[in-house]
């Protein structure tokens, strides 16, 4: 029908058009809550009634504007992103950046044990197995497309390709997010809903996701190798001509004195931090929802920052700006895990290293404004795409058929073995992350069902939840309703057709694995099942 293949545009345009053509084929419904009186004590279910449904037509069009609704911080943050990242890339710090450490990589390679593995790939993997700790610790998911514009013009100059840069980042922190050791957006209320004891069956996750990190990491890697071998193989090499002209910057030629403007940022910035420290000297850095740990870290991370700025600074003003970078880094991680920041205060936190870094480089305000604008302008299709996406929720929701295809998914478990139920309900909960990809809000609809369902036909409420894990974290990787993975393409200038095709295997494999794992949560007898 296609003469090339179409636009990411066209295919969520058609999504939506699909949607709504079934709004006039499955039959309204709705799970609302009733509190009836057992033996005395009062319970609240989940009771599926039918209601009229509402056939879309010329909604598919308000669709699309109430899906910018519903993804305006998501699509701020993009922008916000977007030209943050451009004010500190006109700096051409993370060239330097880039260029230093490909020469500390080359250095490596004089040892043994790393060039039998490859310092290329130990590298890869420790990136990676960064991000998945991050995604299994603190469900880290639309953080990753701040990422996109470091670590893809990392991947291409060491020889790969930009889906590589989108595998060892976005791909990495799902697969651990699908692992969800201690993932509190997913396990914590998921648990909590089925009346389970906090981040319980932790030893059979762990094994679970190190299974999953394994088959995800070695795909990576397989794949890298034969991009690394031969570039034109890659099946975004035309798109990634972006990114290799802007990785093509003559390193040596960069050679800006450090101003009295960076000094001065530097000075702002440690009087700011100080001041933040003095107001939180201790912080509770809470791991998986847990009690937690409490340290100093922000008088601690301040005074390093004192001392690195110094450093840094006498060197050359590039590194101070990759020392801005660095800390920007450790305080969103700080931030999340101590003060359950999001995407507002990532994006200021970002804001506020662009406009750092712009001053350090002598700009002046209507420079670092011009830059900002640039940066948004050429981010501007990635933030588009997450509010044409959430355009297909709408009409879903609109529509009042959600919870219709949930309801007759979950009839089906009806009289069937264990192994065979808890597949089904795997399958549900695949199935229905294409329609809604938010871990919580699945969390939220499904489990007040689902847990007290599996008491009814011999399932422990683990397994449940356990289904429901690996059916919220597999398909997040490739359903096109999801605004952070639409949005992280965007960023990496991948089109979504050809991340589709390369993902694709994986995510069947994960799948698969993820059916087999969970056939011992209903074979064997396992802590906290």
């Amino acid at each position: 029908m296609f003469k090339k293949v179409p636009h990411t545009y066209v295919i969520i345009f058609s999504l939506i058009v699909f949607a709504a053509v079934l709004t006039w084929l499955i039959p309204g419904g709705e799970y609302v809550k009733e509190t009836t009186m057992v033996n005395g004590i009062e319970q609240t279910e989940m009771v599926f009634k039918t209601i009229e449904n509402q056939p879309q037509t010329w909604e598919v069009f308000a669709a699309m504007v109430h899906g910018f609704e519903k993804g305006a911080g998501i699509i701020i943050f993009i922008l916000m992103i977007g030209g943050a990242f451009w004010i500190m890339n006109d700096s051409k710090a993370v060239d330097v950046g880039i260029f230093s450490f490909l020469n500390f990589v080359k250095k490596l390679d004089k040892y043994k044990v790393i060039r039998f593995f490859g310092a290329n790939n130990l590298i890869l993997i420790l990136i990676m197995l960064m991000f998945s700790v991050f995604g299994a610790v603190f469900g880290m998911s639309e953080e990753t497309i701040a990422f996109m514009v470091v670590l893809i013009p990392l991947a291409i100059s060491m020889g790969y390709d930009s889906i590589t840069g989108v595998g060892i980042v976005y791909l990495a922190a799902h697969l651990g997010f699908a692992g969800a050791v201690l993932n509190p957006f997913t396990i914590g209320i998921a648990q909590g809903l089925a009346d389970l004891p906090l981040f319980s069956g932790f030893e059979y996750r762990l094994i679970c996701w190190v299974l999953i990190n394994i088959v995800g990491f070695a795909y990576i890697l397989f794949y890298a190798r034969k991009i690394k071998r031969n570039p034109k193989a890659s099946p975004v090499y035309k798109e990634d001509e972006y990114w290799r002209n802007r990785a093509a910057t003559n390193i040596e030629e960069i050679d800006k004195p450090t101003s009295k403007a960076a000094w001065w940022a530097y000075a702002l910035t440690s009087i700011v931090l100080i001041l933040f420290a003095l107001k939180h000297q201790e912080t509770t850095l809470k791991i998986g929802g847990g009690e937690g740990v409490t340290w100093p870290v922000m008088p601690l991370m301040a005074g390093f920052f004192v001392l690195t700025g110094f450093l840094t600074l006498r060197k050359k003003v590039h590194f101070f700006i990759l020392n801005l970078l660095g800390f920007t880094i450790l305080f969103l991680v700080v931030g999340v895990m101590g003060y359950e920041w999001y995407i507002t205060e990532i994006a200021a936190l970002f804001l506020a290293m662009g406009l750092l870094s712009g001053i350090s480089m002598g700009n002046d305000a209507n420079q670092i404004t011009k830059l900002f604008l640039d940066g948004a302008k050429d981010i501007m299709s990635a933030a588009l795409v997450v509010g044409l996406a959430g355009g297909i929720i709408v009409i879903l929701e609109d529509g009042k058929i959600v919870h219709t295809i949930l309801h007759t998914l979950a009839q089906s478990m009806s009289d069937l073995g264990n192994i065979a139920s808890v597949g089904i309900m795997y399958g549900i909960q695949t199935l229905i992350n294409i329609f809604i990809p938010s871990g919580s809000a699945k969390a939220a609809l499904t489990m007040p069902i689902m847990a007290p369902f599996s008491d009814l036909i011999g399932l422990s409420r683990q397994s449940t939840v356990m289904a429901f894990q690996f059916g919220d974290g597999f398909t997040n990787m490739i359903t096109p309703t999801s605004p952070v993975l639409i949005g992280v393409l965007g960023v990496a200038k991948v089109p979504y057709t050809k991340w589709f095709k390369w993902v694709a295997p994986l995510i069947i494999t994960l799948i698969i694995l993820g059916f087999l794992l969970l056939i011992p949560t209903v074979t064997m007898e396992l802590n906290g099942f």
